[in-house]
This record gives C-alpha cells, structure tokens and sequence, in this order.
C-alpha cells in the first residue's frame, strides 16, 4: 500500500489554517506540538506551534502540515495547489466560501468548458486551491 498526501508549510499559522480546513472539510484533526516531543531541539519560544497536524476525513481525504521553526528557511507555498473536486454543489459552494474569505480569488468559480463548476483561490494562508464541482451525469 501507498499513499501520496500534500505536506503544508505554515509559518506561525498551521493550527489556525488546519482547523479551518477541518471545518470546511470535516473528519478528525490530530495535532502534535513541538513541546510534545521535548527530546526533540526546539526553542522554547516556539514550544506551542505545530511540528505536525494531520486531517483525516471519513471519505478518505488527508491532508498535513506544520509550522516552519525560526531555525528552518521558511519559503511560502508557491507552484503547488490542493485540488478538491466533488459532486455536492452546495457543499462544494459552501467549501469555496469559506476557503475564499480573506483570500484572493485568482479564477471564480463559474461553469469552464468542460462542466460543471472550477475556481481558483488562494486562502488566507497562502495556499492555492482548485474546486471543481463535477458536471451531472445523466
């Protein structure tokens, strides 16, 4: 078995974004801290941020991230986008709503070419989504 899952970086911002995400995408949100592993070098300072948060959803969606210690170059999201698609328009809407607030909408969410619905954002936090609300299927 193999599983492929997007990694976020945050920095100072990850149990705010992921807890966002949860709420937009549902399931169970694990958060470990970098005080959680006091074995581990951290400063103390940076004691409460999160060295790893994990969201795991009943359908199966997995998503991660951390926030970037001082010690570690931190570089913001860039050439990458998580893509959520599914066949709710309601729930797919109410997703885009809420990830779009206090983010920059860079292609609304309107019918394309090819069906059904396709946007593209970037949230509050810097990372870029793609919704795709499927075409109906008759």
């Amino acid at each position: 078995m193999r599983t492929l899952n997007a990694y976020l970086s945050f920095k100072d911002s990850a149990r705010e974004a992921m807890n966002l995400y949860q709420s937009v995408l549902g399931g169970s949100l694990q958060i470990t801290t970098f005080a959680d592993f006091p074995q581990m070098p951290h400063d103390e300072a940076e004691a409460d941020h999160v060295m790893h948060a994990e969201l795991r959803t009943d359908d199966g969606l997995v998503l991660m991230g951390s926030d970037t210690p001082d010690s570690v170059p931190f570089a913001p999201q860039s050439g990458v986008s998580v893509s959520l698609g599914g066949d709710d328009e309601a729930a797919m809407r109410a997703a885009w709503d809420a990830l779009a607030e206090g983010g920059t909408v860079t292609m609304p969410l309107e019918p394309p070419a090819w069906g059904g619905l396709f946007g593209m954002l970037v949230d509050r936090f810097g990372t870029a989504w793609m919704i795709t609300v499927d075409a109906p299927t008759s």
